[in-house]
This record gives structure tokens, C-alpha cells and sequence, in this order.
């Protein structure tokens, strides 16, 4: 069923279910009051990533809360994506960018993952959960990816389930095409990895190679930002392998 884009959609914590009521938070409350200007009697769309999503009716405001009332379930949980997104972080805005996109591509995990030419050492990852939710609202999204904590490249590496492919997008390997490439990776768990500003070290990329999980793609003749290469090999992976 095809996501509702004429009515505001609200991300809660609490659950979901036949004749229930949900308390907003304090900051989700005057956004609905404040900055929607929604009065008792108006309707949204609700989800907590784990019930599906609700039709709700503005049931009572006061100067600090908002209670909604579920009328019916429009449309059920879908299951969450498989694929893993890794990602070195870059500048603040243009992470921020990144992120909504992996959402909106279908990520279903995102990976922080520090390279020796990271340029954002220290991320939060409360904020990146938060972009996450918002272009979860935004674009019709169900199941909100889970943002894990950043790693180390070699940790990640070391601690990888070899039984998930790790596509490594790969400005020097053969060839412009990444499609045949991919066409073998058919049915298989994957993940993908995306570099910071100005690529891999080559001890990096060394040791992405040696690992038999690994399949390198390239991503054509042009030279591509780090946001820019992540929208584009997610778009062509789940083009050919994924749920395109």
C-alpha cells in the first residue's frame, strides 16, 4: 500500500494499537500546536517504526502536551530493510544529506565507520538517528534504519559476518561499469561502503581487497563527492540487486 503524501506524518515511541491513545513529548507537542498549527479534532499519520502506521486524531491539547486518539491502521509494518550502509562521515550539512538519502534508498542499518582521512572524528549519533526519523516522516518510510555507533575501519572489518557481501565502492577499479559486477551478488545479504573526502588510504584499501567478502565496484569515469558516490551506488545497487 502507497504512503499518504496529503497528510503530515509524526514519528512516536509509544505503541500502536486499535482504540489507543499516544502522549507527544513536550518538543513534539509544540511542534504540532506551535509550528503545524493543529487544533483538537485535526488528523495525522503515525509510526513508530515497529506497529505499522496509524490515522490519529488530535484528541485534547494543553499548554504542554498533545494526546492523540488511533483510528485505524492504513497501512501494516513492513519487515526492515537487510541492506547496511557504511560510511565514513563527512561536514556536518552534507552528512546530514547523506544520511536522509540512505533512508530514502532503503537502508536499513547506517554504519559510521572512521578512515584515516575521516574528516568528523566526533559524531553524534543522536543526531544522525534524528535525520534518519525526518526523512522517515518526509518520504513515506515504515521502518526507521537503526544508526549504530562508529567503528574503526580495521574493527570493522575484523568483527564483519563473512556471510554478508561488503560492497566497496572502489575509484580504481576496472573498468566504468558497476552492473556486472553486482548481477553475481544476486539473493546474497549485502552492505555497502562508501569512503570520506579524498578516498581510502591504500593500507585501507589493501586491506578491503584481502577480505574474500569484499566486492569491489567502480562507479564510473567521473570524480564524485562522498554524498554524491553514496545516492549513486545505492541507486545502482538496488537497481540490479535490490528491491527495484
Amino acid at each position: 500500500m502507497r504512503a499518504n503524501y496529503k497528510m503530515q506524518r509524526l514519528f512516536v515511541e509509544g505503541a500502536l494499537s486499535g482504540d489507543g491513545t499516544v502522549a507527544l513529548s513536550a518538543q513534539q507537542s509544540h511542534y504540532l500546536t506551535n509550528v503545524m498549527r493543529m487544533r483538537e479534532g485535526g488528523e495525522l499519520l503515525v509510526f513508530n517504526g515497529r506497529d505499522g502506521e496509524w490515522r490519529a486524531g488530535v484528541a485534547a491539547v494543553s499548554k504542554k502536551s498533545v494526546t492523540l486518539s488511533l483510528a485505524e491502521q492504513t497501512r501494516p509494518q513492513p519487515p526492515t530493510p537487510d541492506l547496511v550502509y557504511c560510511f565514513a562521515p563527512i561536514k556536518a550539512g552534507r552528512l546530514d544529506y547523506m544520511v536522509q538519502k540512505a533512508v530514502e534508498m532503503g537502508a536499513g542499518v547506517l554504519q559510521p565507520v572512521i578512515t584515516q582521512h575521516t574528516q568528523m572524528t566526533k559524531i553524534g549519533t543522536d543526531r544522525l538517528q534524528a535525520n534518519a526519523v525526518e526523512a522517515a516522516e518526509q518520504c513515506g518510510v515504515l521502518a526507521v534504519p537503526t544508526v549504530r555507533e562508529p567503528v574503526k575501519l580495521e574493527r570493522l572489518l575484523a568483527e564483519w559476518d563473512a556471510e554478508r557481501v561488503l560492497i566497496f565502492c572502489d575509484e580504481t577499479a576496472a573498468g566504468d561499469n558497476p552492473v556486472a559486477a553486482l548481477m553475481g551478488l544476486k539473493g546474497r545479504r549485502l552492505a555497502l561502503i562508501v569512503g570520506p573526502e579524498g578516498g581510502f588510504s591504500e593500507d585501507e584499501r589493501r586491506q578491503l581487497h584481502a577480505r574474500d567478502f569484499v566486492t569491489a565496484i567502480p562507479l564510473g569515469p567521473r570524480i564524485l563527492r562522498a554524498d554524491t558516490a553514496a545516492v549513486a551506488a545505492l541507486a545502482v545497487i538496488q537497481a540490479t540487486v535490490g528491491d527495484w
